[in-house]
């Protein structure tokens, strides 16, 4: 079993996480490979397929979601999970609540070509110079911070979650 651990990245976070996706798959077992989405030869090479983008303007990156409507008939026979990595963490006071409503919008093209078994949403690093100026002002309007907010240890219950379906312990379904 292998599977395509793929992504799409801005500023490097979101590989950081597929790659540490694809370590942890393979301490469990499955046989993983960690690649950008836009760099991805043969498709349908893989057994399964851990999907992931950065999230900007509340969407994926085009090249996730080309790669997903590219190849929604090759994903649909086979299993699939996907995670976003935005910055729900850095969110603050009143605009905490944005996290949750932000979610169904983010899945929202995407679950337009694919039905995974579950999506993850993690926060990313954020840093003054992924922001174009007036993006930084309105960053420190809001009260945010910038930071890395990964959550390492959800990655990797993430990752668990995935490695258990695919390679069950003996005895389990």
């Amino acid at each position: 079993m292998t599977v395509l651990v793929g992504y799409a990245s801005a500023h490097g976070s979101t590989r950081e996480i597929a790659e540490r996706i694809a370590a942890r798959l393979a301490e469990r077992g499955v046989g993983a490979e960690t690649a950008s989405l836009d760099a991805v030869g043969d498709a349908g090479g893989y057994d399964a397929y851990v999907l992931g983008s950065a999230v900007h303007g509340m969407a994926w990156l085009p090249e996730a979601t080309g790669f997903v409507h590219t190849h929604r008939e090759l994903l649909a026979g086979r299993p699939v999970w996907i995670f976003s990595v935005g910055m729900p963490a850095a969110l603050r006071g009143p605009w905490k609540p944005m996290a949750a409503k932000e979610e169904p919008k983010v899945t929202e093209e995407v679950l337009a070509d694919l039905s995974p078994r579950e999506h993850a949403m993690f926060s990313g690093v954020v840093a003054p110079e992924h922001l174009p100026g007036p993006g930084r002002a309105i960053f420190r309007a809001m009260g945010l911070r910038y930071g890395d907010y990964r959550d390492w240890e959800a990655v990797d219950a993430f990752a668990d979650t995935v490695a258990r379906s695919l390679h069950p312990a003996p005895g389990r379904p």
